[in-house]
């Protein structure tokens, strides 16, 4: 004969496996069960993130085919640049086209690393240091095949430089991740200058020795040296404790 706590206790014992496998279909045992279909691997990334970056990189190898030689972009950007620099010679012209596409490499990258970046850091939940670490490696590696892909084509030519340069723009875009976009403009602005005052006093120094007139290096060196000057002082008034 069973008394009433044995009955609890077997009509509980038929109750705990139905209660434990309806937690079992509900609750997802990892976070891919959780994305499913939208996870790039197993345990992995949402679609979310890692589309865009992969869209972007297909956007990047369109634009290295014949689509993005310098003939077909200068059929309308020569034009653009002339009606902004009317007094521009045809030399000059051709000098801000090339200026304008290297810009664009460095800026297609910069974009691919920040894109990049997002997915590792946000879909990941990388560090900031290993999200850009990676993104940069990504970048690196996809600028090194884009230029072996465009020595393929007729139209376009392989260059190590613009591989230098996808890297520089890339390589800022994580500087700014990590740094943040207030640290690297500062930095940024004291090397620009400091560069114009150096290499403006050094032109007028060899301009006077060679008998050659320097224009506006007079000018551009002082006010180089006159904003260095400037930004240390107000630097140095930011860093002093208030009473």
């Amino acid at each position: 004969m069973h008394g009433p706590v044995d009955g609890e206790v077997s009509r509980s014992s038929r109750i705990r496996p139905s209660i434990a496998a309806t937690l079992a279909r509900r609750v997802p045992s990892s976070s891919s069960d959780r994305c499913g279909d939208r996870c790039l691997y197993h345990g992995g990334m949402p679609l979310k993130y890692w589309l865009p970056p992969a869209l972007w990189m297909a956007v990047i190898m369109v634009l290295s085919s014949d689509v993005g030689s310098a003939e077909h972009t200068g059929r309308w950007l020569v034009p653009l640049l002339r009606l902004l620099a009317p007094s521009a010679t045809p030399t000059q012209l051709d000098a801000l086209h090339g200026l304008v596409r290297k810009a664009g490499h460095l800026t297609e990258y910069a974009m691919l690393a920040a894109l990049w970046y997002r997915a590792f850091a946000r879909g990941r939940h990388l560090t900031p240091r290993a999200a850009a670490t990676i993104a940069f490696a990504i970048c690196l590696v996809w600028a090194i095949l884009d230029e072996a892909r465009q020595s393929l084509e007729p139209s376009r030519t392989a260059s190590i430089k613009d591989v230098a340069i996808d890297a520089i723009g890339a390589l800022l875009a994580m500087l700014v991740a990590i740094l943040g976009w207030r640290w690297v403009v500062d930095r940024t602005t004291t090397l620009l200058l400091w560069m114009a005052l150096v290499g403006g006093v050094a032109f007028v120094i060899l301009n006077v020795l060679t008998g050659v007139p320097s224009g506006l290096l007079w000018l551009t060196a002082p006010l180089a040296a006159t904003l260095l000057l400037a930004r240390s002082i107000y630097s140095r008034r930011q860093a002093r404790p208030r009473s």
